[in-house]
């Protein structure tokens, strides 16, 4: 099946009634909680995941993938309106987009918005066909040993991009990868760490820590800052449409975001935030008139938000193609998959065309609907702002505790979300990302795994899995990550010490 032929069939899948009503209610819910600042799409994500379990497996990824690009949408709204970003990724749409609103200008810099936001999206659709066709055959040559590489250097890129100490990540990442050692192990069936508990054989389940870290974590956070309310500005349909010049002034902002930020979404991190930061810098570096910048100027609205929706398409590349998660949201989207019986990887195509195409072809139609909900609704949904910070906060408590219950039955279930809840608030209020530690949970089963199958391979003979040339490559990619920007600080340090200090005559 062709790429054309794919994503037609794709749509097919997708445009089915219970399809098309899992992406209408995927990227509502997105957008709420976009525009409601805390919750983030991992959480919300992760708190409608065990709502999924009953849903066929095309239909539970189009709905968590709804929510996944939706709160892109809904992020920027409160950004340009309030000036408080509903999500990460709209920080930097708000430096401008606010200004334009105190300008009068805000119905302009929402429509540019949503259409970059649209246009973004629908290229990436394009992209994810293209590179995940190829990337997929591609992994069919790949063994354990390629996998288990790929899984090493997306760790340690990860650790980079993660935008705090390089320490912090890695304990992340350590203590994410301990936790996936937890349980009955796949090979030997020997029960590791479970202290003589039973129901820890099962492992530790991802929902209940990921609703920890990020929805019990935000609760917190909300009844130590009190209740707030937000000035918010009103925006009348009429005011939606730009001129001729603002359009003119986001065009190629809007070209450029859609491909820095599906490029910026094929790497792992915080891909979203990091796209959207590079498309600001870049749009100022090559703007005839930078001084605009940060005083309302139309283009750091267009190129950000494309950047963003961008970013969100690229990241879906090597989940559908390798089976590999880059970020926290895709880790869930794994996690999904993984429930519903379906091994994910670069047989997904072949064996399951439904779920790949469908998903794929549902981000057009997801796009599409926010397009069409966000500009004549923008009013409608500024005003869940008004919601009581103690409702919202009590509403996604008991969200928490009815998800993390329903997995299993389970009170450690229970346990580990207030744990996690508690650990995931400590780290909140020492600034320390947690993305690490979820990519490593569920990437650290496929390690082990992976290494021990290549150790089998290669008769516990270490250094020939060196001998092969991808790994070799992916190992060296995953240390010049570590050590180039060290030494580069290193050479400029020796070189600005060797320079001699200039003399003035007497």
């Amino acid at each position: 099946m062709g790429p054309l032929e794919g994503l037609l069939y794709g749509f097919s899948v997708a445009l089915t009634p219970t399809n098309l009503f899992a992406c209408f209610i995927g990227v509502l819910v997105g957008t709420i909680v976009g525009i409601l600042p805390g919750i983030g799409p991992v959480g919300a994500m992760a708190l409608l995941l065990p709502s999924t379990f009953t849903l066929q497996p095309a239909t539970a990824l189009i709905m968590l993938a709804g929510i996944y690009y939706g709160a892109m949408y809904g992020g920027s709204t409160t950004s340009i309106l309030v000036n408080v970003p509903g999500e990460a990724a709209s920080v930097v749409t708000a430096i401008d987009g606010y200004q334009m609103t105190k300008k009068g200008r805000a119905g302009a810099a929402l429509a540019v918005a949503a259409v970059g936001s649209f246009v973004a999206g629908s290229l990436g659709v394009v992209g994810i066909v293209l590179a995940s066709s190829w990337l997929a055959d591609q992994a069919l040559r790949f063994g354990p040993p390629e996998y288990f590489a790929m899984a090493v250097a997306g760790l340690l890129l990860l650790s980079r991009l993660s935008g705090g100490s390089l320490m912090h990540a890695f304990v992340m990442v350590a203590i994410g990868l301990a936790l996936g050692t937890v349980g009955m192990d796949s090979i030997s069936a020997v029960r590791r760490f479970t202290f003589g508990s039973t129901q820890l054989s099962q492992g530790v389940e991802l929902v209940p820590v990921i609703m920890g870290l990020y929805g019990v974590a935000e609760v917190m956070l909300i009844a130590e800052a009190g209740i707030k309310k937000a000035h918010i500005a009103t925006v009348r349909l009429r005011e939606l449409l730009p001129t001729r010049t603002e359009w003119k002034q986001s065009g190629w902002p809007i070209a450029r975001g859609s491909a820095v930020g599906f490029l910026t979404g094929l790497i792992p991190g915080p891909t979203t935030v990091l796209a959207t930061f590079i498309s600001y810098t870049l749009e100022r570096k090559i703007s005839r008139t930078p001084e605009r910048f940060g005083q309302g100027a139309i283009e750091g609205v267009a190129g950000p938000e494309a950047a963003n929706n961008g970013a969100t398409a690229g990241a879906m590349v090597p989940l559908l193609s390798l089976g590999i998660p880059f970020s926290p949201a895709t880790a869930i989207l794994l996690g999904a998959l993984i429930i519903t019986g379906i091994q994910p990887g670069p047989l997904l195509i072949s064996q399951r065309p439904e779920v790949f195409w469908g998903v794929v072809a549902s981000m057009y139609v997801g796009n599409f609907i926010l397009l069409i909900l966000n500009l004549p609704l923008v009013g409608l949904f500024v005003s869940v702002l008004r919601m009581p910070q103690h409702v919202l906060a009590t509403l996604v408590l008991l969200l928490c505790l009815l998800g993390a219950y329903s997995l299993n039955n389970s009170q450690l279930d229970l346990w580990v979300l207030v744990v996690f809840g508690i650990f995931g608030y400590g780290l909140r209020k020492l600034v320390i990302d947690p993305s690490p530690l979820i990519v490593a949970l569920v990437l650290g089963p496929l390690m082990e795994k992976t290494l021990r199958q290549a150790l089998f391979m290669e008769r516990g003979n270490v250094l020939a899995l060196a001998g092969r040339p991808l790994t070799a490559t992916l190992l060296l990619l995953g240390a010049a990550v570590l050590v180039t920007p060290p030494l580069v600080r290193l050479l400029r340090g020796q070189r600005a010490a060797g320079t001699p200090m200039s003399t003035t005559a007497p």
